[in-house]
């Protein structure tokens, strides 16, 4: 269960320092980024694209690494598959997911497990550009030459247990998501890059299908 949380809150390289982050610099008025940000997103449909995961333990002195393949399709379908060193499934849609680890399944409802609902909605919400919205989490916005840094700080106590901040790394280019940092309380760390984005191809509905 915890590795499936884990994997959903993914869902970018920068460390984190009193608050402040390598190469970047607070933004005290971002009005002008939120309605360019909207405005991008409005006009994403759908997005794939390949991804790298970097996993670091703290007990561990080497890093996982993964990759696999990504899709989202506007409002709430989202699928990732990793497809090296391991394979593991995960798809999002209408509130349902559906995890498959090897041979094992496992269908959940998100609606009935509070966790899972607002793990449901961070990842959605994330690539989707509605993390600003989001009520469980309070914001702060980075910016450096390349890149924008949205820092989300968990309000509520079950995600505060769990998660010290996510941070959603954001393209200056485009305005889609770049990377997902997640820090741990415990002191471990993900982080999923994004690659070779195609935004508003088709993609076919069965990709985000349930069995």
């Amino acid at each position: 269960m915890f590795k499936s949380l884990a994997l959903l809150c993914l869902l970018f390289h920068f460390i984190n320092c009193a608050g402040q982050y390598t190469g970047y610099s607070l933004m005290n008025h971002p009005e002008t980024f939120k309605k360019s940000f909207a405005e991008a997103t409005v006009a994403v449909e759908s997005i794939q694209s390949d991804f790298k995961q970097e996993k670091t333990l703290s007990l561990l002195s080497e890093s996982i690494n993964a990759t696999g393949k990504f899709w989202y399709q506007k409002n709430d379908k989202l699928r990732m598959e990793y497809r090296q060193p391991y394979n593991y499934l995960m798809i999002l849609n209408g509130g349902k997911i559906f995890i498959k680890e090897g041979q094992k399944e496992n269908k959940i409802s998100a609606n009935s497990n509070k966790v899972f609902q607002q793990v449901n909605r961070i990842l959605i919400d994330c690539v989707a550009g509605r993390m600003l919205e989001n009520p469980d989490f309070q914001s702060r916005i980075f910016e450096s030459s390349g890149f924008f840094l949205v820092e989300l700080k968990p309000e509520v106590k079950n995600l505060k247990e769990l998660y010290k901040n996510i941070n959603i790394v954001i393209d200056k280019k485009d305005y889609t998501v770049a990377a997902i940092e997640m820090f741990e309380l415990s002191g471990d760390k993900t982080i999923i890059r994004f690659q070779n984005k195609e935004l508003n191809a088709h993609i076919p509905d069965t990709v985000f299908n349930i069995p």
